[in-house]
């Protein structure tokens, strides 16, 4: 399915729910995204971790609701908590087939979306390892001096900083040297295209979404 039709369809998707509140409307998406998960073979340790590390936020916001408000509504508790877990494996759907690079080409060629953000967020995600080794390369150095600098250290942060500075400057003349230049048409190397079943796709979930909403409670 096109990156970008997934990506808008768990947006509806989570913009209705919030608004309309369907416990088993949610239990059904759970559902159907565990399933499809499944379908595309994630890994045991991935699928584990995504039922249990959302289970910290949907138990305290149901025992905030439940157990510690004056007027505890289990119904409202369980479909709070509920869409904890729709939020996550939704979005898990989306990530499981497409990586960034596939989404901002997406977004680019099918949404029009300025070249240069899209080329700016698939700069900034993977400038992102760069930066994790230039931190703990500046707390190694700092140690070697006898300067520990800790997590909330000001300092760290300063040269940081710094290295984010000179590495976006590389990172520029990088871009022009490959032949970037901004408002300029680009030729598109890899085309992600957008076919008729994306359309018939989101169409079909997003009616028997709107149909549970409003049958279910």
């Amino acid at each position: 399915m096109n990156p970008s039709f997934e990506s808008f369809l768990v947006l509806i998707i989570s913009l209705e729910i919030s608004i309309k509140p369907s416990l088993v409307t949610n239990l059904l998406i759970i559902i159907f995204a565990l399933i499809y998960l499944i379908i595309r073979k994630i890994k045991i340790k991935s699928l584990l971790t995504l039922i249990f590390v959302p289970f910290i936020a949907a138990f305290t916001i149901f025992a905030t609701l439940f157990w510690f408000s004056p007027k505890p509504d289990l119904y409202y508790a369980l479909n709070l908590s509920t869409r904890v877990y729709v939020y996550t494996l939704t979005i898990s759907c989306v990530t499981i087939d497409t990586d960034e690079t596939k989404l901002a080409r997406s977004l680019e060629q099918n949404i029009h979306l300025p070249s240069k953000f899209a080329y700016g967020v698939l700069a900034a995600l993977n400038i992102v390892p760069r930066m994790r080794e230039a931190v703990q390369q500046i707390r190694t150095a700092g140690m070697m001096r006898g300067v520990y600098l800790s997590f909330w250290s000001p300092v760290l942060y300063f040269k940081a900083i710094l290295v984010a500075l000179n590495s976006a400057e590389n990172l520029a003349q990088g871009m022009e040297s490959h032949g970037y230049v901004e408002g300029k048409e680009r030729s598109v190397i890899i085309p992600i295209p957008v076919k008729k079943s994306d359309w018939i796709i989101s169409a079909v979930i997003l009616i028997i979404v709107n149909i549970s909403l409003f049958m279910f409670k």
